[in-house]
């Protein structure tokens, strides 16, 4: 008996703590129910290609999608446009992240900055992204610097919005009782406006980082010979529509991926700080 209690103990406990984790919470159920829909979608595909319901000259079967990624693949420009994609996307990202907090901490600490610089970047945050790409590409010519420049922009706005939002809702009793024990600036910022904002700042990165993705396309479609982008334009010139649909779910992939990771630094900061 003394032997066995222990274990039936351990049991118990932990028949409790699944019993306490809610269903659609667990990682099993996530990780089924995330691929539930995309194989679902995959299989409609499928019937509806190969019961000709849709020509394949418009819609192809997945299995000539991957055999189109095979033969990129094989010659090394699949990997060479998925490499160049990922980098501008992170170089973007970063500078506009960057750019993105600090402006927010300008806006959002600073009763004067949000007067002077809040108007003009909300007028600015309604312009469509393809509205830059003639401006950048006669300020900066067609090359790296301008399509980063355009990635950097449709990062910039979310991060710059959750944030400076998330600053402007800190309970202002928090910001009083920091004073109240000498805090001011960076010191006051560090220990009690940053931790208040965290959730706001990881929010506003993931959506920067959907956003970067999404002007990538925009900056790859004019003036790029390599990039995601340039194979949906070089793919439609040409009229493949399998590379066409390679380059969709490629970047639905990669930007999956990305927020995975994001998701991991989420995790991180949210133990770090809350």
């Amino acid at each position: 008996m003394t032997v066995t209690a222990p274990a039936t103990r351990a049991h118990r406990e932990g028949g409790a703590a699944s019993a306490a984790t809610p269903f659609w919470a667990r990682r099993g159920v996530r990780i089924v129910g995330g691929l539930l829909l995309p194989l679902v979608l995959l299989a409609a595909w499928q019937f509806v290609t190969t019961a000709g319901i849709i020509p394949t000259y418009r819609l192809p079967t997945p299995a000539s999608v991957v055999q189109a990624g095979v033969q990129l693949a094989a010659d090394g420009t699949l990997w060479v446009h998925i490499a160049i994609s990922i980098q501008r996307v992170l170089l973007g990202f970063a500078v506009g992240a960057v750019a993105g907090l600090a402006v927010a901490a300008v806006v959002g600490l600073s009763r004067a900055g949000e007067v002077i610089l809040g108007p003009t970047i909300v007028a600015l945050r309604a312009v469509p992204s393809l509205a830059w790409v003639p401006l950048l590409i006669l300020w900066m010519q067609i090359g790296e610097d301008s399509k980063v420049t355009l990635i950097a922009i449709g990062a910039f706005f979310p991060v710059f919005t959750t944030v400076a939002a998330g600053l402007h809702r800190v309970d202002p009793h928090l910001i009083e009782a920091g004073r109240s024990f000498g805090l001011r600036g960076w010191p006051l910022l560090r220990t009690v406006q940053l931790p208040a904002v965290v959730p706001a700042m990881v929010a506003g990165l993931r959506l920067g980082l959907a956003q970067a993705w999404l002007f990538l396309v925009a900056a790859e479609l004019v003036g790029a010979s390599m990039g995601l982008g340039f194979l949906l334009t070089e793919s439609q010139s040409t009229g493949r529509v399998d590379r066409i649909i390679l380059a969709i779910v490629l970047l639905a992939l990669l930007g999956t991926l990305t927020n995975a990771l994001l998701s991991l630094f989420e995790r991180a900061v949210l133990k770090r700080w809350l």
